[in-house]
C-alpha cells in the first residue's frame, strides 16, 4: 500500500503541473525593430572605348595647285563684283600633295593610310547600311537597359538604407580615346 501511495504521489504532482504555481500576466508589446540589411557591392562600372569606324568612297581626291601670292590688285566688274581668274592648270610637282597620282581617290588614300599604320598589312571588314543601323539601335537599347537596371538597383537601395539615406546606383560615363593614327 505504502507503495502505491509513493507511486501515485509522483503522478498526481506530474498530472497537475503547472497549477500549484501562481499565474503571471503576460504583456505583449509591439514595436519597430530596425534590421540591418546588407546592402551588396555595386557592380564595377562598365569600361568601354568607342572604336574608330572610317567611311571611304572612290571619289577623287582634289589636289588643287600650291598658292601662289598674287602681287595683282583685284579686279571688278561694273556691279561691283569681283572678277575671278580662271584656274591654273599645274604640273604634279607643282600640286600641294606631288606624292599622290593623277585620279587619286579616298580608297586609294585609305589604302595608303592603313598599309602604313599596320605595317603594310590590311584586312577589310565590312557591314552594309542596313546591318549598321540594327547595330547601333542595338547599342542604344543596351544603353537603355543599363540605365533601367541602375534605376531598379538604386530604388531597392533607398527602400532598404537604415535611416532614409539615398542609396547610390550606377551611371554611364563615356571614355574618349586618345589614340590617333600617325
Amino acid at each position: 500500500m505504502i507503495r502505491k501511495n509513493y507511486l501515485i504521489l509522483p503522478i498526481l504532482i506530474a498530472i497537475s503541473g503547472c497549477s500549484l504555481i501562481p499565474e503571471r500576466s503576460i504583456q505583449i508589446e509591439s514595436k519597430p525593430i530596425q534590421i540591418d540589411i546588407m546592402q551588396p557591392d555595386l557592380p564595377r562600372p562598365v569600361n568601354l572605348t568607342a572604336p574608330k569606324w572610317f567611311v571611304v568612297s572612290e571619289a577623287k581626291i582634289v589636289n588643287p595647285c600650291r598658292r601662289t601670292i598674287s602681287f595683282d590688285p583685284p579686279k571688278f566688274n561694273d556691279e561691283g563684283v569681283e572678277q575671278l581668274k580662271r584656274p591654273k592648270t599645274c604640273e604634279l610637282d607643282e600640286r600641294e600633295n606631288p606624292d599622290w597620282p593623277v585620279g587619286y581617290t579616298y580608297f586609294d588614300q585609305f589604302v595608303d593610310e592603313m598599309k602604313r599604320v599596320n605595317n603594310g598589312e590590311i584586312l577589310f571588314v565590312a557591314t552594309t547600311i542596313g546591318d549598321y543601323k540594327v547595330m547601333a539601335e542595338d547599342m542604344q537599347e543596351l544603353k537603355r537597359y543599363i540605365n533601367q537596371l541602375g534605376e531598379v538597383v538604386i530604388y531597392y537601395r533607398n527602400v532598404t538604407m537604415p535611416n532614409g539615406e539615398k542609396g547610390l546606383g550606377v551611371a554611364v560615363k563615356k571614355n574618349e580615346t586618345n589614340s590617333t593614327t600617325d
